[in-house]
């Protein structure tokens, strides 16, 4: 099963974003998505920004992310 979690981007260098999801910083490639900028919400599939998101999808899915861990007891 694949899985693409949402981040918020920090700042841009280059080709390449910043981000941040569930605290964690990760580098990734943007060049799948139009114009990204600092404070962007995306998903990111295998280092790759898949897709922007509006804030309010990126809410749900962080979310339901820490549901989902919740459950599995490794928060």
């Amino acid at each position: 099963m694949c899985l693409a979690v949402p981040a918020r981007i920090l700042t841009i260098d280059g080709i390449h974003a910043w981000a941040e999801t569930m605290g964690v910083r990760q580098r990734v490639n943007t060049q799948l998505i139009d114009s990204p900028a600092p404070g962007d919400y995306i998903l990111i599939h295998a280092g790759f920004a898949i897709e922007k998101i509006d804030p309010g999808h990126y809410r749900f899915l962080n979310e339901t992310l820490y549901e989902m861990l919740e459950g599995t007891g490794n928060e």
